[in-house]
């Protein structure tokens, strides 16, 4: 089965549009793989509604790299 980690990077592989191999844990998303402000949200939200969790908005800031985006949602997963 696998762990948040490999499913969150799937997640975002899809919406992004990337083989998920190719992305690089601690690369920006703005900066290195061209994600724009639609596609962060996007992240987001499929992350809440996989995990049935709530992700303040003030949390988006900090969803700059895949190992970011772990690393708040699983503040989150309970």
């Amino acid at each position: 089965m696998p762990g948040v980690e490999e499913e969150i990077r799937d997640l975002v592989a899809t919406i992004i549009e990337k083989p998920a191999n190719e992305i690089n844990p601690d690369a920006n998303f703005f900066k290195d793989l061209g994600v724009d402000s639609m596609m962060a949200l996007e992240i987001l939200a499929a992350i809440e509604k996989k995990y049935k969790i709530s992700i303040p908005e003030e949390k988006l800031a900090q969803l700059t790299t895949l190992n970011q985006t772990i690393v708040v949602a699983k503040e989150f997963i309970k």
